[in-house]
């Protein structure tokens, strides 16, 4: 099992497990975007999170049409960033969200879609300066300081992270999101017990969506627990794609001996 150690090798391939293991969730539709996610078209009504491979790529055919004709519109611009990165164009996806800033650069939402962007392309200290940018401290968002908080997360810096997240939950209690969020913090410490406590918690909130699941189904899996993390995947995705994200992960750790790697790591010292 792991501890609340400084992340050691083990620690960190474990990490990497679970981090392909989300893309293929990502790819799955399971919906464990950070972008806005809201309906792409008033025609389909089809929020991105429900849309098939196939149909985010005309999704995204038709809104660059839409794009080129008028760039500067906000909500059609924010739309084709979110298709873009859904169907892993992730330059592209920021080039669009770099000029909408530049045309609306007091825009809060602008600003908060654009640091994400900024995270998911890998650039996080200007993810993290966007973020800040958006968010007014005399009326804290929620959602920005969660976005902060995981920032801060991905450039190692927990405890700054976990205080951000605590006061997004003040402002928005039991927010599963959030809960999801301050579980994945102590994922990346290799403390799974914790995070599995935060993540079920949140799986359990009226507004808990598939990500918030999936994310409860990784650490379920992550210690071992396989049977029980496809049965909460299943819930969410096809028995054929619950099975192959565990699938994945079991193949995963057993390429590093993970496993026996931690129970040498945890026998007492006897030197």
């Amino acid at each position: 099992m792991l501890t609340n150690r400084t992340m050691n090798a083990t620690g960190k391939r474990l990490l990497l497990a679970a981090t392909a293991l989300a893309v293929v969730a990502n790819l799955s539709g399971c919906g464990t975007s950070k972008m806005t996610t809201g309906s792409i078209s008033r025609q389909s009504g089809k929020a991105v999170n429900d849309m098939s491979s196939g149909e985010l790529r005309d999704a995204g055919a038709a809104l660059g049409k839409s794009y080129t004709k008028n760039p500067d519109d906000k909500a059609t611009a924010m739309r084709y960033s979110t298709v873009l990165q859904m169907n892993g164009k992730t330059e592209q996806s920021l080039a669009v969200m770099r000029k909408l800033a530049i045309a609306h650069p007091t825009d809060r939402e602008v600003l908060a879609a654009y640091g994400k962007s900024l995270a998911g392309a890998g650039e996080l200290q200007p993810a993290l300066d966007a973020v800040r940018r958006a968010q007014t401290p005399e009326y804290p968002d929620w959602k920005l300081l969660s976005a902060e908080a995981a920032i801060l997360d991905q450039l190692g810096q927990a405890g700054e992270a976990r205080n951000l997240y605590r006061r997004a939950l003040d402002l928005k209690p039991n927010e599963p999101s959030v809960l999801s969020n301050l579980g994945m913090s102590y994922v990346l410490e290799g403390d799974l017990k914790t995070a599995e406590t935060h993540m079920r918690k949140a799986s359990e909130q009226a507004g808990a969506d598939s990500r918030v699941r999936q994310n409860l189904a990784l650490v379920v899996g992550l210690q071992g627990r396989f049977e029980e993390a496809e049965k909460i995947a299943s819930h969410e995705l096809s028995p054929d794609q619950a099975e192959a994200n565990v699938s994945y992960l079991r193949s995963m750790l057993a390429q590093q001996n993970a496993w026996n790697q931690l129970k040498d790591e945890d026998k007492p010292n006897t030197n």
